[in-house]
């Protein structure tokens, strides 16, 4: 396995393309500490974005997995070059001479995907843990450690997510292509809730029948963070509205997703298996 990685990450690592993507991938993820510098002090109107308990814990995990999962089209656009790449400089044809069985090749793949949510992952912890020890009002061992779910459900999304571009990139042969078929496919979902719910269902009825579509299960695992934060919740409360929503992550979306994963990992060996290269 660690041989199939080197081999997937010496690729990358000779593109320039990929590197500098990879590069700006991660220089975002880091970038989400500026938002604890971001003040405003004009006159009587002072406001410091920190203090407004986006970094307190446990609240960050959620904030920031919700916040930083918005940079995986970086990855996305890598995914689907390295496999655009393969089949323009015939890399796979070569692998496939040498040796690299057509199970291996697909088993590589994935395994740089795996290693890309991995590290996405462990750098939001690291990046989260370091800002909440510097902003946080709560600093107790069993309340900086709590709701660490929302780490793993980031992993699962990211790792969903890149399975299916890793699928598109087999299908489609071409990165600019696939990406487009990617918007249409989320496009797609779009217009078929807006179906279900004007003919067929109610909000929540909607909402359970396309939890069970690709794009929207990966988003359902980490629902946005921002009602949940004590200054809107206070607003609302002053003009008479409240929010009772649910901000759990939950085994059965997190199946869903790993189902998802599981197709489209499987389709992308298939595809190849039948595919005279």
């Amino acid at each position: 396995m660690i041989r199939l990685l080197q081999i997937e990450f010496i690729k990358l690592w000779n593109n320039r393309a990929s590197k500098v993507l990879i590069l700006s991938y991660f220089v975002l993820l880091t970038s989400i500490a500026l938002v604890a510098a971001i003040k405003f002090d004009i006159g009587p109107i002072k406001f410091h974005l920190a203090e407004q308990g986006i970094f307190n814990f446990p609240y960050i995990w959620h904030f920031n997995t919700f916040i930083t999962a918005f940079f995986k089209l970086f990855l996305a656009i890598v995914i689907v070059s390295m496999m655009a790449n393969e089949y323009s400089n015939k890399t796979i044809k070569q692998n496939l001479i040498d040796g690299l069985s057509k199970k291996e090749f697909i088993l590589s793949k994935f395994l740089t995907v795996l290693t890309f949510a991995a590290i996405s992952t462990i750098f939001v912890f690291v990046v989260s843990l370091i800002l909440g020890l510097a902003y946080s009002d709560y600093n107790e061992f069993s309340i900086i450690f709590s709701d660490l779910e929302f780490l793993l459900a980031f992993f699962i999304k990211l790792v969903g997510f890149f399975s299916f571009c890793l699928f598109l990139g087999i299908l489609v042969k071409r990165s600019a292509f696939a990406l487009g078929f990617l918007f249409l496919w989320q496009i797609l979902e779009g217009i078929v809730r807006g179906l279900i719910r004007w003919k067929l269902l109610d909000g929540t009825g909607t909402d359970f029948v396309m939890g069970f579509f690709p794009l929207n299960s990966m988003f359902n695992l980490i629902k946005e963070p921002f009602t949940r934060l004590s200054a809107v919740q206070n607003v609302a409360n002053q003009v008479g509205e409240s929010f009772k929503l649910d901000y759990h992550v939950y085994f059965h979306e997190i199946l869903i997703v790993m189902v998802w994963t599981g197709i489209f990992i499987y389709g992308s060996y298939a595809l190849l298996k039948k595919r005279d290269l």
